[in-house]
Protein backbone atom coordinates (compact mmCIF):
# COMPACT_ATOMS: atom_id res chain seq x y z
CA UNK A 1 0.00 0.00 0.00
CA UNK A 2 1.17 3.71 -0.51
CA UNK A 3 1.54 5.77 2.15
CA UNK A 4 -1.38 7.77 4.15
CA UNK A 5 -0.51 10.66 2.59
CA UNK A 6 -0.63 9.51 -0.86
CA UNK A 7 -3.74 7.61 -0.31
CA UNK A 8 -5.32 10.32 1.25
CA UNK A 9 -4.96 12.52 -2.21
CA UNK A 10 -5.38 10.41 -4.57
CA UNK A 11 -8.89 9.47 -2.90
CA UNK A 12 -9.77 13.47 -2.64
CA UNK A 13 -9.58 13.72 -5.69
CA UNK A 14 -13.13 15.01 -7.16
CA UNK A 15 -14.76 14.72 -3.49
CA UNK A 16 -17.06 17.56 -2.38
CA UNK A 17 -17.06 16.82 1.14
CA UNK A 18 -15.09 14.16 3.52
CA UNK A 19 -17.17 13.73 6.70
CA UNK A 20 -14.25 13.55 8.68
CA UNK A 21 -10.77 14.00 6.80
CA UNK A 22 -9.07 13.39 10.08
CA UNK A 23 -11.23 10.26 10.83
CA UNK A 24 -9.99 9.17 7.47
CA UNK A 25 -6.80 9.54 8.02
CA UNK A 26 -6.93 7.52 10.99
CA UNK A 27 -8.36 4.83 9.42
CA UNK A 28 -5.79 4.47 6.36
CA UNK A 29 -3.72 4.83 9.07
CA UNK A 30 -4.56 2.34 11.05
CA UNK A 31 -5.39 0.17 7.53
CA UNK A 32 -1.52 0.52 6.99
CA UNK A 33 -0.52 -0.64 10.37
CA UNK A 34 -2.43 -3.37 10.80
CA UNK A 35 -2.07 -4.78 7.09
CA UNK A 36 -6.05 -4.70 7.14
CA UNK A 37 -8.27 -3.55 3.99
CA UNK A 38 -10.90 -1.31 4.84
CA UNK A 39 -14.65 -2.10 3.65
CA UNK A 40 -15.58 0.46 1.28
CA UNK A 41 -19.45 0.52 0.66
CA UNK A 42 -21.42 2.17 -2.42
CA UNK A 43 -24.68 1.60 -2.37
CA UNK A 44 -27.56 1.26 -5.43
CA UNK A 45 -31.19 0.96 -5.11
CA UNK A 46 -31.65 -0.54 -8.80
CA UNK A 47 -34.56 1.99 -9.74
CA UNK A 48 -33.14 2.23 -14.09
CA UNK A 49 -31.85 -0.39 -16.30
CA UNK A 50 -29.26 1.40 -17.73
CA UNK A 51 -25.95 3.24 -16.00
CA UNK A 52 -24.32 7.05 -17.57
CA UNK A 53 -21.39 8.72 -17.03
CA UNK A 54 -22.95 10.44 -14.21
CA UNK A 55 -23.47 7.35 -12.15
CA UNK A 56 -19.61 6.46 -13.04
CA UNK A 57 -18.45 9.53 -11.18
CA UNK A 58 -18.83 7.42 -7.63
CA UNK A 59 -17.90 4.42 -8.95
CA UNK A 60 -14.28 5.57 -10.18
CA UNK A 61 -13.85 6.60 -6.23
CA UNK A 62 -14.47 3.19 -5.24
CA UNK A 63 -12.45 2.05 -8.19
CA UNK A 64 -9.33 4.67 -6.26
CA UNK A 65 -10.23 2.51 -3.09
CA UNK A 66 -9.44 -0.34 -5.12
CA UNK A 67 -6.37 0.46 -6.58
CA UNK A 68 -5.13 1.20 -2.91
CA UNK A 69 -6.17 -2.44 -1.89
CA UNK A 70 -8.96 -1.63 -0.32
CA UNK A 71 -12.01 -3.92 -0.13
CA UNK A 72 -15.06 -2.34 -1.86
CA UNK A 73 -18.47 -3.57 -1.77
CA UNK A 74 -21.22 -2.74 -4.59
CA UNK A 75 -24.72 -3.07 -2.84
CA UNK A 76 -27.49 -3.17 -4.72
CA UNK A 77 -30.17 -2.20 -2.81
CA UNK A 78 -33.08 -5.03 -4.17
CA UNK A 79 -35.08 -4.70 -0.29
CA UNK A 80 -34.58 -1.01 -0.08
CA UNK A 81 -35.43 -0.17 -3.70
CA UNK A 82 -38.88 -1.75 -2.79
CA UNK A 83 -39.24 1.00 -0.29
CA UNK A 84 -38.05 3.88 -2.93
CA UNK A 85 -35.16 6.41 -2.18
CA UNK A 86 -37.49 9.86 -1.47
CA UNK A 87 -34.09 12.06 -1.70
CA UNK A 88 -34.77 14.71 -4.04
CA UNK A 89 -38.40 13.62 -4.01
CA UNK A 90 -41.35 16.14 -4.35
CA UNK A 91 -44.08 13.33 -4.03
CA UNK A 92 -44.25 9.39 -3.68
CA UNK A 93 -42.02 7.12 -5.49
CA UNK A 94 -44.14 4.72 -7.40
CA UNK A 95 -42.83 1.54 -5.64
CA UNK A 96 -40.92 -1.26 -7.90
CA UNK A 97 -41.80 -4.86 -8.32
CA UNK A 98 -39.78 -7.62 -7.80
CA UNK A 99 -39.00 -8.79 -10.84
CA UNK A 100 -38.57 -4.76 -12.30
CA UNK A 101 -35.79 -5.08 -9.37
CA UNK A 102 -33.90 -8.00 -10.01
CA UNK A 103 -33.73 -7.27 -14.08
CA UNK A 104 -32.36 -3.91 -13.08
CA UNK A 105 -30.21 -5.87 -10.49
CA UNK A 106 -28.49 -8.06 -13.38
CA UNK A 107 -27.82 -5.22 -15.99
CA UNK A 108 -25.92 -3.30 -12.62
CA UNK A 109 -23.43 -6.55 -11.94
CA UNK A 110 -22.63 -6.57 -15.67
CA UNK A 111 -22.22 -2.85 -16.22
CA UNK A 112 -19.58 -1.83 -12.84
CA UNK A 113 -17.46 -4.38 -14.24
CA UNK A 114 -16.64 -1.72 -16.89
CA UNK A 115 -14.85 -0.10 -14.03
CA UNK A 116 -14.62 -1.98 -11.59
CA UNK A 117 -12.01 -5.09 -11.29
CA UNK A 118 -14.82 -8.27 -10.81
CA UNK A 119 -12.48 -10.65 -9.46
CA UNK A 120 -11.53 -7.46 -6.64
CA UNK A 121 -15.55 -6.69 -6.16
CA UNK A 122 -17.83 -7.84 -3.47
CA UNK A 123 -21.49 -7.35 -4.75
CA UNK A 124 -23.70 -7.87 -2.32
CA UNK A 125 -27.92 -7.69 -1.64
CA UNK A 126 -29.49 -5.63 1.09
CA UNK A 127 -32.55 -8.11 1.11
CA UNK A 128 -29.62 -10.82 2.84
CA UNK A 129 -30.13 -8.95 6.40
CA UNK A 130 -33.29 -6.24 5.55
CA UNK A 131 -35.57 -8.92 4.35
CA UNK A 132 -34.52 -10.93 7.39
CA UNK A 133 -35.50 -8.50 10.35
CA UNK A 134 -38.16 -9.42 12.25
CA UNK A 135 -41.00 -6.77 13.31
CA UNK A 136 -39.02 -6.58 16.74
CA UNK A 137 -36.06 -5.77 15.49
CA UNK A 138 -37.21 -2.99 12.81
CA UNK A 139 -38.85 -1.18 15.75
CA UNK A 140 -35.80 -1.40 17.53
CA UNK A 141 -33.53 -0.10 14.75
CA UNK A 142 -36.26 2.70 14.24
CA UNK A 143 -35.85 3.69 18.17
CA UNK A 144 -32.40 4.64 17.22
CA UNK A 145 -33.69 7.85 14.87
CA UNK A 146 -35.74 10.61 15.59
CA UNK A 147 -38.65 11.86 13.99
CA UNK A 148 -37.45 15.83 14.03
CA UNK A 149 -34.05 14.30 12.48
CA UNK A 150 -35.42 12.78 9.22
CA UNK A 151 -37.84 15.61 8.95
CA UNK A 152 -35.02 17.91 9.13
CA UNK A 153 -33.99 16.86 5.60
CA UNK A 154 -35.12 19.40 2.63
CA UNK A 155 -37.42 17.27 0.98
CA UNK A 156 -39.34 16.18 3.41
CA UNK A 157 -39.67 19.89 4.90
CA UNK A 158 -40.48 21.13 1.76
CA UNK A 159 -43.41 18.27 1.37
CA UNK A 160 -44.44 19.19 4.84
CA UNK A 161 -44.67 23.20 4.23
CA UNK A 162 -46.62 23.06 0.75
CA UNK A 163 -49.06 20.38 2.25
CA UNK A 164 -47.36 17.15 -0.14
CA UNK A 165 -47.79 13.92 1.83
CA UNK A 166 -44.99 11.83 3.14
CA UNK A 167 -45.83 8.33 3.49
CA UNK A 168 -44.35 6.45 6.57
CA UNK A 169 -42.46 4.13 4.52
CA UNK A 170 -39.93 6.65 2.77
CA UNK A 171 -39.48 8.03 6.57
CA UNK A 172 -38.09 4.13 6.92
CA UNK A 173 -35.70 4.48 3.79
CA UNK A 174 -32.80 5.85 5.07
CA UNK A 175 -33.22 3.88 8.71
CA UNK A 176 -32.83 0.77 6.87
CA UNK A 177 -30.64 1.80 4.43
CA UNK A 178 -28.26 3.08 7.17
CA UNK A 179 -28.40 -0.57 8.89
CA UNK A 180 -26.74 -1.52 5.66
CA UNK A 181 -23.67 0.23 7.32
CA UNK A 182 -24.39 -1.49 10.36
CA UNK A 183 -24.31 -5.22 9.07
CA UNK A 184 -21.32 -4.49 6.60
CA UNK A 185 -19.57 -2.94 9.40
CA UNK A 186 -18.57 -0.40 6.71
CA UNK A 187 -15.44 1.88 7.29
CA UNK A 188 -16.11 4.31 4.23
CA UNK A 189 -19.48 4.75 2.58
CA UNK A 190 -19.69 6.57 -0.42
CA UNK A 191 -22.55 8.50 -2.66
CA UNK A 192 -23.56 11.43 -4.56
CA UNK A 193 -24.31 14.98 -2.57
CA UNK A 194 -27.87 14.01 -2.92
CA UNK A 195 -27.41 11.31 -0.87
CA UNK A 196 -25.62 13.26 2.17
CA UNK A 197 -28.01 12.93 4.65
CA UNK A 198 -29.00 9.18 4.14
CA UNK A 199 -25.23 8.41 5.04
CA UNK A 200 -25.23 10.82 7.48
CA UNK A 201 -27.92 8.42 9.07
CA UNK A 202 -25.52 5.58 8.48
CA UNK A 203 -22.98 7.30 10.88
CA UNK A 204 -25.31 7.74 13.37
CA UNK A 205 -27.19 3.99 13.38
CA UNK A 206 -23.71 2.68 13.44
CA UNK A 207 -23.06 4.42 17.04
CA UNK A 208 -26.18 3.55 18.10
CA UNK A 209 -25.09 -0.25 17.57
CA UNK A 210 -21.52 0.53 19.36
CA UNK A 211 -19.87 0.64 16.02
CA UNK A 212 -16.94 3.29 15.02
CA UNK A 213 -19.02 5.16 12.80
CA UNK A 214 -18.58 4.86 8.90
CA UNK A 215 -16.79 8.36 7.20
CA UNK A 216 -18.68 9.76 4.07
CA UNK A 217 -17.29 10.49 0.65
CA UNK A 218 -19.64 12.47 -1.42
CA UNK A 219 -19.32 13.01 -5.01
CA UNK A 220 -20.61 15.75 -7.00
CA UNK A 221 -23.45 15.11 -9.66
CA UNK A 222 -22.04 15.30 -13.16
CA UNK A 223 -23.08 17.87 -15.54
CA UNK A 224 -25.01 16.33 -19.04
CA UNK A 225 -23.60 17.28 -22.20
CA UNK A 226 -25.45 20.74 -21.83
CA UNK A 227 -22.99 22.04 -19.26
CA UNK A 228 -25.77 23.15 -16.78
CA UNK A 229 -28.46 20.64 -15.88
CA UNK A 230 -27.47 17.10 -14.01
CA UNK A 231 -26.22 14.28 -16.59
CA UNK A 232 -30.13 12.75 -16.80
CA UNK A 233 -31.84 10.54 -19.57
CA UNK A 234 -34.70 12.31 -18.73
CA UNK A 235 -32.99 15.27 -19.83
CA UNK A 236 -31.58 13.70 -22.96
CA UNK A 237 -28.35 15.44 -21.71
CA UNK A 238 -26.41 11.75 -21.06
CA UNK A 239 -24.07 9.36 -22.38
CA UNK A 240 -24.99 5.83 -21.41
CA UNK A 241 -22.37 3.05 -21.47
CA UNK A 242 -23.68 0.48 -22.98
CA UNK A 243 -24.46 2.92 -25.86
CA UNK A 244 -22.12 2.60 -29.14
CA UNK A 245 -18.65 3.50 -29.29
CA UNK A 246 -18.58 6.29 -31.68
CA UNK A 247 -22.02 7.25 -30.21
CA UNK A 248 -19.81 7.98 -26.65
CA UNK A 249 -17.17 9.59 -28.75
CA UNK A 250 -19.32 12.15 -30.95
CA UNK A 251 -21.23 12.82 -27.53
CA UNK A 252 -18.00 13.44 -25.80
CA UNK A 253 -16.59 15.65 -28.78
CA UNK A 254 -19.50 17.85 -28.69
CA UNK A 255 -18.90 19.53 -25.26
CA UNK A 256 -17.94 22.98 -24.20
CA UNK A 257 -13.82 23.57 -23.52
CA UNK A 258 -14.83 24.13 -19.91
CA UNK A 259 -16.69 21.10 -19.26
CA UNK A 260 -14.53 19.05 -20.71
CA UNK A 261 -11.66 19.42 -17.99
CA UNK A 262 -14.94 18.88 -15.90
CA UNK A 263 -15.45 15.32 -17.59
CA UNK A 264 -11.19 15.14 -17.24
CA UNK A 265 -11.31 15.51 -13.06
CA UNK A 266 -14.37 13.36 -12.61
CA UNK A 267 -14.28 10.18 -15.43
CA UNK A 268 -10.69 9.80 -15.91
CA UNK A 269 -7.99 8.40 -13.54
CA UNK A 270 -5.65 11.39 -14.40
CA UNK A 271 -4.08 13.42 -11.09
CA UNK A 272 -5.34 17.01 -10.60
CA UNK A 273 -1.74 18.04 -11.31
CA UNK A 274 -1.68 16.37 -14.86
CA UNK A 275 -4.95 18.22 -15.65
CA UNK A 276 -3.44 21.65 -14.24
CA UNK A 277 -0.88 21.80 -16.87
CA UNK A 278 -3.61 20.66 -19.63
CA UNK A 279 -5.23 23.86 -18.50
CA UNK A 280 -2.11 25.49 -18.76
CA UNK A 281 -1.02 24.36 -22.04
CA UNK A 282 -4.66 24.88 -23.80
CA UNK A 283 -4.54 29.03 -22.20
CA UNK A 284 -0.67 29.06 -24.05
CA UNK A 285 -1.91 27.34 -27.45
CA UNK A 286 0.34 24.36 -26.80
CA UNK A 287 -2.22 22.15 -27.56
CA UNK A 288 -5.91 22.51 -29.18
CA UNK A 289 -9.39 21.89 -26.97
CA UNK A 290 -10.03 19.60 -29.68
CA UNK A 291 -7.02 17.09 -29.50
CA UNK A 292 -7.55 17.07 -25.77
CA UNK A 293 -11.51 16.72 -26.21
CA UNK A 294 -10.23 13.69 -28.67
CA UNK A 295 -7.95 12.00 -26.44
CA UNK A 296 -10.73 12.13 -23.21
CA UNK A 297 -13.33 10.53 -26.03
CA UNK A 298 -10.80 8.16 -26.89
CA UNK A 299 -10.46 7.33 -22.62
CA UNK A 300 -13.74 7.28 -21.77
CA UNK A 301 -14.51 5.04 -25.09
CA UNK A 302 -11.27 2.42 -24.12
CA UNK A 303 -12.58 2.14 -20.59
CA UNK A 304 -16.36 0.77 -21.09
CA UNK A 305 -15.01 -0.73 -25.06
CA UNK A 306 -11.38 -1.07 -25.62
CA UNK A 307 -8.77 0.35 -26.83
CA UNK A 308 -9.45 -1.23 -30.56
CA UNK A 309 -12.99 0.33 -30.34
CA UNK A 310 -11.76 3.68 -29.45
CA UNK A 311 -9.53 3.58 -32.50
CA UNK A 312 -12.93 2.66 -34.82
CA UNK A 313 -14.69 5.67 -33.28
CA UNK A 314 -12.42 8.23 -33.86
CA UNK A 315 -11.73 7.01 -37.13
CA UNK A 316 -15.42 6.74 -38.01
CA UNK A 317 -15.92 10.05 -36.23
CA UNK A 318 -13.08 11.80 -38.55
CA UNK A 319 -14.52 10.20 -41.38
CA UNK A 320 -18.48 11.60 -41.23
CA UNK A 321 -17.49 15.25 -40.00
CA UNK A 322 -13.85 15.76 -41.23
CA UNK A 323 -14.26 14.26 -44.92
CA UNK A 324 -18.30 14.72 -44.95
CA UNK A 325 -18.45 10.84 -45.48
CA UNK A 326 -21.39 8.57 -44.21
CA UNK A 327 -20.72 5.96 -41.82
CA UNK A 328 -19.82 2.75 -42.83
CA UNK A 329 -22.63 0.95 -41.17
CA UNK A 330 -26.28 2.79 -41.00
CA UNK A 331 -30.00 1.41 -39.39
CA UNK A 332 -32.02 0.28 -42.79
CA UNK A 333 -35.67 1.40 -42.18
CA UNK A 334 -37.57 -0.17 -44.63
CA UNK A 335 -40.56 1.18 -46.37
CA UNK A 336 -42.99 -1.14 -47.91
CA UNK A 337 -45.46 0.79 -50.79
CA UNK A 338 -49.37 -0.67 -49.90
CA UNK A 339 -52.41 0.26 -52.26
CA UNK A 340 -53.83 2.26 -49.52
CA UNK A 341 -51.15 5.17 -50.06
CA UNK A 342 -49.26 5.81 -52.85
CA UNK A 343 -45.18 5.85 -51.41
CA UNK A 344 -44.71 9.15 -52.18
CA UNK A 345 -47.54 10.25 -49.85
CA UNK A 346 -46.12 9.56 -46.70
CA UNK A 347 -45.32 12.39 -44.73
CA UNK A 348 -41.81 12.31 -43.32
CA UNK A 349 -43.00 13.45 -39.81
CA UNK A 350 -45.27 10.60 -39.80
CA UNK A 351 -42.24 8.20 -40.83
CA UNK A 352 -40.27 9.79 -37.84
CA UNK A 353 -42.86 9.72 -35.37
CA UNK A 354 -43.66 5.78 -36.89
CA UNK A 355 -40.08 4.17 -36.74
CA UNK A 356 -39.85 5.45 -33.12
CA UNK A 357 -37.26 7.86 -34.39
CA UNK A 358 -38.95 10.33 -32.42
CA UNK A 359 -41.33 10.64 -29.30
CA UNK A 360 -43.97 12.67 -31.43
CA UNK A 361 -44.89 14.54 -33.90
CA UNK A 362 -44.27 17.77 -31.39
CA UNK A 363 -40.67 16.71 -30.67
CA UNK A 364 -39.97 15.70 -34.86
CA UNK A 365 -40.90 19.01 -35.90
CA UNK A 366 -39.11 21.02 -33.48
CA UNK A 367 -35.88 19.24 -34.91
CA UNK A 368 -36.96 19.95 -38.86
CA UNK A 369 -37.59 24.00 -37.42
CA UNK A 370 -34.46 23.62 -35.57
CA UNK A 371 -32.55 22.49 -38.79
CA UNK A 372 -31.23 19.39 -37.53
CA UNK A 373 -33.14 17.13 -40.04
CA UNK A 374 -31.41 16.39 -43.53
CA UNK A 375 -32.07 13.72 -46.46
CA UNK A 376 -29.58 13.19 -48.88
CA UNK A 377 -27.37 16.07 -47.41
CA UNK A 378 -30.17 18.64 -47.44
CA UNK A 379 -31.64 20.44 -44.92
CA UNK A 380 -35.31 19.72 -44.42
CA UNK A 381 -37.35 22.96 -43.90
CA UNK A 382 -40.53 22.14 -44.92
CA UNK A 383 -42.26 20.20 -41.72
CA UNK A 384 -44.90 19.20 -44.06
CA UNK A 385 -42.38 17.47 -46.74
CA UNK A 386 -43.44 14.25 -48.14
CA UNK A 387 -41.32 10.83 -49.35
CA UNK A 388 -41.16 10.52 -52.72
CA UNK A 389 -39.48 7.33 -53.33
CA UNK A 390 -41.81 7.11 -56.29
CA UNK A 391 -38.55 8.37 -58.37
CA UNK A 392 -35.90 6.96 -56.06
CA UNK A 393 -35.61 3.79 -54.00
CA UNK A 394 -33.46 5.44 -51.18
CA UNK A 395 -32.42 8.22 -49.47
CA UNK A 396 -30.05 8.97 -46.72
CA UNK A 397 -31.72 10.16 -43.46
CA UNK A 398 -29.98 12.43 -40.94
CA UNK A 399 -31.11 13.43 -37.77
CA UNK A 400 -28.89 15.99 -35.63
CA UNK A 401 -25.27 15.80 -35.97
CA UNK A 402 -24.73 11.56 -35.24
CA UNK A 403 -27.85 9.90 -36.22
CA UNK A 404 -27.78 8.37 -39.96
CA UNK A 405 -30.84 5.90 -41.12
CA UNK A 406 -31.48 4.39 -44.43
CA UNK A 407 -34.87 4.62 -45.84
CA UNK A 408 -35.01 1.73 -48.66
CA UNK A 409 -38.70 1.38 -50.57
CA UNK A 410 -39.80 -2.19 -50.62
CA UNK A 411 -42.52 -3.50 -52.31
Amino acid sequence: MKSIEEQFEYLKKGCVEIIQEGELKAKLKRSLEEKKALKVKLGFDPTAPDIHLGHTVVIRKMKHFQDLGHDVIFLIGDFTGLIGDPSGRSATRPPMTREQIKQNAETYKSQIFKILDPEKTIIDFNSRWLGKLTSFEIIKLASKYTVARILERDDFSNRLKNGIPISVHEILYPIMQAYDSVALKADVELGGTDQKFNLLVGREIQRGFQQEPQVIITMPLLEGLDGVEKMSKTLNNHVGITEAPGEIYGKIMSISDPLMFRYYELLTDKPLLQIEKLKREVKENKIHPKDLKSQLGQTIVSDFWGEEEAKKAVQEFERIFKHKEIPEEIEAIEIKSGKAKRIEDIPLIELLVDRSIFSSRGEAKRMIRQGGVYLDGQRIEDISIKIDLAQKSEFILKIGKRKFYKLIKTD
